[in-house]
């Protein structure tokens, strides 16, 4: 199932919009509150009757395993599929906001240029000469941006690196 249909099954089972989690107290719990104090309830039914009303809220957003694993799985699948259109984008303001969106959800552009060269973390794709020795084994360019989701790197950043110049 992909995201689009796991959101309409989910909001197609959601029968009361005041069980929807939105940060804020729920309706059936303010009225409650409300009964309590305008003395219809005792204070022990006003009580059952919020806790009542705070488990409906908690199983009616609480998804299982599978659905997790399935939500995960949709997540890569959107971030591969924004690489491969940034990849491919020409302009650079659908580029950038391609980017901004990856950035929302923890995944973050890859662009080390003035780093030193780390083999574990780049890879070579050119060499430019210098006759600096300070500038020797620092990236001097980004050819193709990598990406990292937190802290993982799902495409590594393809760079030109200094070289001292051959004489």
């Amino acid at each position: 199932m992909r995201v689009g249909a796991w959101l309409r099954k989910k909001a197609v089972e959601v029968e009361n919009p005041d069980d929807v989690p939105t940060g804020q107290i729920p309706a059936a719990s303010i009225a409650a509150i409300i009964a309590e104090v305008d003395g219809e309830t005792s204070p022990a039914e006003g009580t059952e009757a919020v806790e009542a009303a705070s488990k409906t809220d908690v199983e009616s957003t609480t998804t299982g395993p599978a659905d997790l694993e399935q939500a995960l799985a949709d997540r890569q699948a959107l971030i591969q599929l924004c690489l491969y259109a940034l990849d491919r984008a020409r302009s650079g303001g659908v580029v950038e906001r391609l980017e901004h969106g990856l950035a929302g959800i923890g995944v973050r552009a890859l662009r080390p240029d003035g780093e030193r060269f780390d083999p574990a973390v780049h890879e070579a794709g050119g060499a430019v000469a210098t006759e600096d020795p300070a500038l020797e084994g620092l990236v001097a360019e980004t050819e193709v941006v990598g990406f990292a989701d937190h802290d993982r790197v799902l495409r590594a950043p393809i760079v030109i690196v200094y070289a001292k110049k051959a004489q």
